[in-house]
């Protein structure tokens, strides 16, 4: 399972990933991006002053990216994109790590574009290469991580089963009561809708 770090360098090496906005209606948009560059702890991108894209990134600065490795390995990432201080530096920063804008955005026409980086919001690993699969969530820049999925309460747990029995990824362990191991749950709700008792509820 890939953590933090080696999640926004894999988003690199895919490099076209989709990306999510939200325009002034209201309307989810989303297009593919180019990743451009990623460090440790933060993505980097640019879009054009004319866009679309552009406007929504000011407007509101809520992103959300997704992409699939080869490996059936899906990394979203959710955030808000900041515009970044001296867009000249970074621009030339971007097209240097990137030699190929330059015969999209000759010369000086590069600096139409202007840089982002998304350096706070979670990061989700989603891997589906084995069974069970595999999920994670990581801060990124200390944004609070929105627990998901679903959670048993053990005082009207009356400990039958059927939630292991029904779980698609054997991600329920039956102990005192029954337990989500949450790094394997799907989320899909299957043990919620056949718990006889209601025990089990969404976070």
């Amino acid at each position: 399972m890939k953590n933090l770090t080696e999640s926004l360098k894999t988003l690199r090496e895919i490099k076209d990933i989709a990306f999510a906005t939200v325009d002034a209606g209201g309307n989810p948009q989303v297009r593919i991006i180019d990743v451009m560059m990623a460090d440790e702890d933060a993505l980097y991108f640019c879009t054009a002053r004319g866009k679309d894209f552009y406007l929504e990134l000011i407007s509101s600065g809520k992103v959300a990216a997704v992409a699939l490795t080869k490996d059936w390995e899906m990394i979203r990432l959710s955030g808000r994109a900041v515009r970044l201080d001296e867009q000249k530096e970074w621009i030339d920063k971007i097209f240097e790590n990137n030699p190929a804008m330059e015969g999209v955005y000759p010369g000086e026409s590069r600096y139409i574009l202007e840089a982002f980086c998304i350096d706070r919001g979670t990061v989700e690993v989603f891997d589906l290469s084995g069974h069970p699969i595999c999920r994670r969530s990581y801060s990124l820049g200390g944004a609070e991580i929105n627990s998901k999925g679903f959670v048993v309460n053990k005082n009207e747990c009356i400990s039958c089963g059927i939630c292991a029995e029904k779980c698609p990824q054997g991600s329920i362990i039956m102990e005192d009561k029954a337990f989500i191991v949450e790094d394997h749950c799907l989320h899909c709700g299957l043990c919620s809708e056949t718990c006889p008792s209601g025990a089990i509820k969404r976070r």
